[in-house]
Formats: structure tokens, C-alpha cells, sequence
């Protein structure tokens, strides 16, 4: 009896209406998102250093011992200039020994061609034999071979004499001195670093997407740190193939065109690109839609607070970015994470970054 009255109470009771679904504004999740702008959100100044475009370890040639190096680090030197020398005792008795040989071949020489004309003469004249003319032959063109050898061993000795001598290829910077007067040096060992100074260039590292967005040949405008109101124009030559393993960044070369000489090495300058209306935006490679066939991205509309979808148009791709050459505005809210779990219209929250 007492359960069939808790049965009529339970039916009794109204009928609870079910909970309405959930509003599409409350179920709106925040985006990863970037703003586009002509740098795609990049730092707009990098730092970096002067330095020259060709930098050589100069030595000698052959094996010696240091006499002099009139030269230290950061000495200024002009072309031909005497950057170091070796003690020239050992090459000087081989160039005399040298020229002595091309003396006693010289003096054969003479005589083997005397001998030569006195055979001609007898066999003229019937008294001499064809046989011993011919030997007076043979013995003329070795004594010419002998002094040939001669001479170009004199001309060997004298070269070696003259590499005893360093001197600068070109006007430049000596940066490093690796060997002090009294060393014995080994052939080809540096003595010293010459950076030459005809041609400057500022080095700046940049991370993948940096170097997404500004292909070779990017203008920028290098200032002095020091002084900015010094500036030379500065145009993107190469970047190294390979990244620093702490840095993860690349060494970016920018050729200085028309740099004063406040420009010297070593000297810090702060490098801002010229803004190009083509320069294209570099966006991470993991925000693209279909890269392959139909690339497009999800850009966010803050009037409806919805995304809709956008194709583009792919440059080349560096690392984990990838320009974007045309179908973006100055402005655009681009989503970079999360894309695929995204629906034409869909309603989205506020943008976060990473």
C-alpha cells in the first residue's frame, strides 16, 4: 500500500521541462591567433655586428723561423705592405749555391760549343771524323739541358727566397696575431688574420621565421649604435644553410652599400627592413588548410565573432613557416592552432597567443 501511494505521488508531480542546449556565445573557446602586418608580427630591428666580407689566415708557404712581424692586431695595412718575415740564412746560401750552378753551367756551355765548331772545322776539311762531330753534338745539347736545369733552379731558389716574406693581398685590418719573432712556424701555419677592409657587411641572426619573411636580397637600413644618426643601406646576400644548435637562429650576411668609414669592424648597428607592400607574411606551416591542393587559412571576423575560410597563395617555406604571398590584409586575424577542429561560421572567444 505504501509503495502504490509514493508511485501516485511521483506521477503526480509536473513534468520537468529538459535543459535548453547551450547558446553558441557560451560555448565560443578562445583562438590562437596572429594579426597580420607587412612583418607578419616580427621584431622590426635586428642587432648586429660590422664585420669585413673577406677574412683570411695568412702564413708562409714553407717551413722557417720568425724573424721579424712589424705588424700587431688592429693595425691598419696597405697592399704590399710586409706583414712578417722568416730568416732568410738557410734561403740565401740556396740561392748562391743556385746561381753558382748556372755560373759552372754557363762555362760548359762555352766550352762544349767550342768544341762543337772545332769538329766541324776538321770534318770540313777531311781531317776529323763524322763520329767525333756528332759526340761534339751530343755533348753541346747537354750541356744547353744542364743549364736550363740551372737556371731554373735558380729561379726556384729565388722564389722561395722571396716567399721568405709575407705581405698583405690586399689593404685591410690585421685582427689576429698567431706567432711572435723567434718561432719556429711550419708551412702553411697562420701568422696572421687579415679582414679585408674594400668590402663591409653586417651579420644578424634570425630565427626560421625571420627568415621566411625576408628572402635574399630584402633592403634594410643599418644605424650605428653608437651614433645613429649614421646610416648606410644594407641588402640581404645569404644566409647560412645551417642553424646554431643553442640558438636555433641563422646567420643572416647583409652587404653595407655606401658605408662611411664610421662603419668599422666589430662595430654594433641596429638593421631595420624596408617595409615592402609585396614582401609577403610568413605564418607558421601548421596554420595552412590544405597546403597541398587548395591552401587557405581560417581568418577571424571580430564583427560576427566568427571564422571563416580564406585561400591563399604559398611562397617558399623555411622550417616550420611558410610565406604567404597573397590573400591577406594588413589587419587580418589569422588562427594557427586548432584549425582542424574548426567549422566554417563558427562562433570563437577572445584571441590568445602562445
Amino acid at each position: 500500500m505504501i509503495r502504490f501511494l509514493i508511485a501516485c505521488a511521483i506521477l503526480a508531480l509536473p513534468a520537468r521541462a529538459a535543459d535548453p542546449p547551450p547558446s553558441p556565445d557560451t560555448a565560443a573557446r578562445p583562438v590562437v591567433s596572429v594579426i597580420v602586418n607587412p612583418e607578419a608580427g616580427l621584431p622590426v630591428t635586428f642587432v648586429g655586428t660590422v664585420t669585413a666580407k673577406t677574412e683570411a689566415d695568412l702564413g708562409f708557404p714553407l717551413a722557417g723561423t720568425l724573424a721579424e712581424r712589424p705588424v700587431s692586431a688592429g693595425d691598419t695595412v696597405s697592399k704590399g705592405e710586409v706583414l712578417a718575415r722568416l730568416d732568410p740564412e738557410d734561403l740565401d746560401a740556396a740561392l748562391r749555391a743556385a746561381e753558382a750552378g748556372v755560373t759552372v753551367a754557363s762555362a760548359q756551355l762555352r766550352s762544349a760549343t767550342d768544341a762543337r765548331d772545332r769538329a766541324a772545322v776538321l770534318a770540313r776539311r777531311g781531317v776529323g771524323s763524322a763520329t767525333r762531330q756528332e759526340d761534339a753534338e751530343r755533348a753541346l745539347v747537354a750541356a744547353q739541358a744542364r743549364l736550363e736545369q740551372a737556371r731554373a733552379d735558380e729561379a726556384r731558389a729565388r722564389d722561395m727566397r722571396a716567399l721568405a716574406t709575407l705581405t698583405a693581398p690586399q689593404d685591410g685590418v690585421v685582427t689576429a696575431v698567431s706567432a711572435e719573432p723567434g718561432a719556429t712556424v711550419a708551412a702553411g701555419q697562420p701568422v696572421v688574420r687579415l679582414a679585408a677592409t674594400d668590402e663591409r657587411e653586417a651579420v644578424i641572426d634570425l630565427t626560421e621565421q625571420d627568415v621566411a619573411a625576408h628572402p635574399v636580397g630584402t633592403r634594410f637600413t643599418a644605424r650605428l649604435v653608437a651614433n645613429p644618426e649614421v646610416a648606410a643601406e644594407a641588402v640581404l646576400d645569404r644566409v647560412d644553410p645551417v642553424a646554431f644548435a643553442a640558438t636555433r637562429t641563422r646567420a643572416a650576411h647583409l652587404t653595407l652599400q655606401g658605408a662611411s668609414r664610421d662603419f668599422r669592424l666589430g662595430a654594433l648597428v641596429r638593421v631595420t627592413p624596408v617595409a615592402q607592400e609585396d614582401a609577403g607574411v610568413a605564418l607558421p606551416a601548421a596554420a595552412i588548410l590544405d597546403a597541398a591542393t587548395a591552401p587557405s587559412v581560417w581568418v577571424v571576423d571580430r564583427a560576427e565573432g566568427r571564422v571563416h575560410r580564406r585561400q591563399v597563395t604559398l611562397g617558399a617555406t623555411v622550417g616550420d613557416f611558410v610565406v604567404v604571398e597573397s590573400g591577406l590584409a594588413p589587419g587580418d586575424e589569422v588562427v594557427t592552432k586548432g584549425i582542424h577542429s574548426l567549422e566554417e561560421g563558427q562562433m570563437v572567444g577572445p584571441r590568445v597567443t602562445e
